[in-house]
């Protein structure tokens, strides 16, 4: 069995579409309890404007503040040159570049189409690494395209075949709105193997649909180890209709250690740390695990 890396993200999607604007210090708090609980890797921030997206205002305060404890790595989503300028300025150790694969959601989202989009993730590629910094390139709507609807696995593939140009060191493959299957899943990690062979591949789901579970344990049957997931399932894309519900960190974790693989999660901490979340949030926590518990054996 495998051992799984987990990148916990709701700092940045779990925050990014909720309707509560949490202050710095209750950001700082969050994250501070995620590394707590074991998480090693943590999408704090996103560069992006606050005028667009108040919930991720504070971002340089947030990683001024936050601890640092050994052995955890902190990243931040870029989508453009300014946010990568001001990534730069902060201590980072990975940053996330995201290009959407189709024309519509790349001009709603970073107002170019998505060819000048892959080009300009090549540029923040090579800038994160001339500073010295782990760079993921997510490939965006990967599985579905809110305005344009079915993505061709030819657009798909631009975006891996930008990212392998690039030298990327990750490749996040996003179904941003959660419409995809497992079958898309097994696909998709043939396109990148095929294009990519030497970069690794991690998987951004989405449970809008009740699939994301589903989708993870298919990729990990393929041999994918990389995976994001937010604390209490909290999240979802401003810019998509109903794209609402990451895959829950605590729910995950424990398809995979049920199914005899490891994390560094502690899941009552998870548990605690959502149910915490979601009284600043005053949004209900939609994991299931911590209503229902871990399952224990009945002793005869």
């Amino acid at each position: 069995m495998a051992e799984i890396d987990i990148t916990e993200v709701c700092p940045r999607d779990g925050l990014q579409n909720e309707d509560a604007v949490l202050s710095v210090e209750t950001k700082v708090s969050l994250i501070n309890r995620l590394a707590a609980a074991g998480c090693r890797r943590i999408e704090a921030v996103s560069f992006v404007s606050p005028g667009r997206v108040p919930q991720m205002a504070g971002a340089e305060d947030v990683l001024e503040q936050i601890g640092r404890p050994p052995g955890v790595r902190f990243s931040g989503l870029v989508l453009n040159e300014r946010g990568m300028d001001r990534a730069l300025a902060c201590d980072l150790e990975e940053l996330n570049i995201v290009v959407p694969c189709t024309d519509e959601m790349s001009l709603r989202n970073q107002g170019v189409d998505a060819g000048t989009m892959a080009a300009v993730g090549k540029d923040l590629v090579h800038a994160a690494h001339a500073s010295g910094r782990f760079a993921a390139v997510t490939a965006a709507v990967a599985f579905g395209c809110p305005f344009s609807g079915e993505v061709p696995a030819s657009a798909v593939a631009k975006v891996f075949e930008a990212a392998a140009e690039a030298g990327a060191d990750e490749i996040v493959i996003a179904d941003t709105i959660g419409v995809g299957v497992p079958g898309q899943v097994t696909e998709l990690i043939d396109l990148a193997r095929e294009i990519a062979p030497r970069v690794p591949v991690r998987f951004h789901f989405h449970n809008t649909r009740n699939t994301g579970y589903a989708n993870a344990m298919a990729a990990v049957a393929h041999g994918v180890t990389r995976f994001d997931s937010s604390v209490g399932g909290f999240g979802g894309c401003p810019f998509a209709t109903a794209a609402t519900g990451n895959i829950a960190t605590e729910d995950l974790n424990y398809a995979l250690t049920r199914s005899g693989h490891t994390t560094a999660l502690d899941h009552e901490a998870l548990v605690e740390t959502a149910q915490w979340l979601s009284s600043h949030l005053g949004t209900p926590v939609s994991a299931l695990l911590g209503r229902a518990g871990l399952f224990v054996s009945a002793t005869p």
